[in-house]
């Protein structure tokens, strides 16, 4: 690999490299978690997709594993260079830093915008789509006044809260997390608000393929990616089922720091806000309290990268053979539909790490796997 791209944190990928990253993970069950422990098995994205239909078959799977073609990555990156976007790999300077150090982050974001947004320290400010107009001039506020500050402001691109949010950070800089693709963004009134964003100082994300029209389990995700920037959340007016607490709920696994606004007892819209309160989240009513909190925790050099020609992200050594039969029944037979840790599965069977990875990465591609928060594993139901 050239180290013509090595930047203060992280390696620029070739473009070939880019090709294989975005066939593996285009291809059938292969997520973030599964694409890195491939990375880290087999030493690269191109070595990965030689090896999956024989991993799929190993783990016990009935018909061929889809892997993804070139002509089907280069026809994406095709859409992305139309429209004006670019695919930005998990070990390039540009991905945003907290966002990396997540379990399970996405190994490659479709991009659009100022990318230099991207590396500023994040807060992340959401809430009711049906807000207030004291909670959207809340939420202006504290998005235009930690903007200044120097840090973005990301958010989901919905009406209400996110729309506050985007609008009052548009100067300072600001990141639409998308839940579809970046060329099928939702609500379709927040379109203008978009183009606002990427053609200013502001930037969209996206792990999904162009053209992904958004459904409701994707929300979540696109959740997951809000919480998983930023280095505090902010929460303003959420009813108790909402997809804010779900971010919120993110945020609290990822370590972030969750600040919540007080509200009425009595509007629905702020009993979502008020619970956290009790859970602990810290009591937001000016900025300050959120600058205060982030100061100790804004500084870049908390997210630093060893630098890679392909990003390892687990001490996980290569297979010098693969497991034979009777070792690779051993280590399924120890799995069952409870949820159990690796390192327990380790103990339990006296293999090396290696192998009982390997093994997971078969079941897994074969479907036979179900990765759970924590990165706890079972096998799958009807198994």
């Amino acid at each position: 690999m050239s180290n013509g791209g090595a930047g203060r944190n992280g390696i620029a990928l070739t473009e070939r490299q880019r090709i294989a990253w975005l066939r593996l993970i285009r291809s059938d069950n292969v997520g973030p978690v599964t694409f890195r422990d491939l990375i880290n098995h087999f030493g690269s994205a191109e070595t990965a997709l030689e090896m999956l239909p024989e991993l799929s078959r190993r783990g016990g799977s009935t018909r061929a594993i889809r892997v993804a073609s070139l002509a089907e990555a280069e026809k994406e990156l095709a859409a992305a260079h139309r429209f004006g976007a670019r695919f930005l790999g998990i070990g390039e300077p540009d991905y945003p830093p907290a966002l990396r150090q997540i379990d399970g982050a996405p190994p490659l974001l479709a991009v659009k915008g100022k990318l230099s947004v991207a590396t500023l320290p994040s807060l992340g400010v959401v809430g009711s789509r049906n807000a207030s107009i004291s909670g959207a001039k809340f939420a202006a506020m504290i998005s235009r006044d930690v903007g200044r500050a120097g840090y973005s402001i990301i958010s989901g691109l919905a009406r209400g809260i996110d729309t506050a949010a985007h609008r009052a950070s548009l100067d300072t800089g600001t990141i639409a997390a998308l839940a579809g693709g970046l060329d099928q963004p939702y609500p379709p009134e927040n379109i203008g608000l978009l183009e606002e964003i990427t053609d200013g100082n502001g930037l969209a994300i996206s792990e999904m393929p162009f053209g992904w029209e958004p459904r409701a389990r994707d929300f979540p995700r696109r959740n997951r990616l809000i919480a998983g920037v930023s280095l505090g959340l902010a929460v303003v007016e959420a009813a108790t089922r909402s997809g804010s607490l779900i971010t919120a709920r993110y945020a609290a696994d990822f370590g972030r720091l969750v600040f919540a606004v007080p509200g009425s007892p009595l509007d629905p819209r702020c009993q979502g806000t008020d619970a956290l309160l009790k859970d602990g989240a810290i009591v937001t009513t000016e900025a300050q309290d959120i600058l205060q909190a982030l100061a100790p925790i804004s500084r870049v050099d908390l997210f630093t990268l060893t630098q890679a020609e392909e990003p390892d992200h687990r001490e996980v050594g290569p297979m010098a053979a693969p497991p034979n039969k009777d070792d690779r029944a051993t280590i399924t037979d120890a799995l069952g539909p409870s949820p159990v840790e690796i390192d327990d599965i380790i103990r339990h069977t006296g293999f090396s790490a290696s192998a009982v990875y390997l093994v997971l990465l078969e079941l897994d591609l074969a479907g036979r796997l179900h990765r759970h928060p924590g990165g706890l594993v079972s096998l799958s139901i009807g198994e």
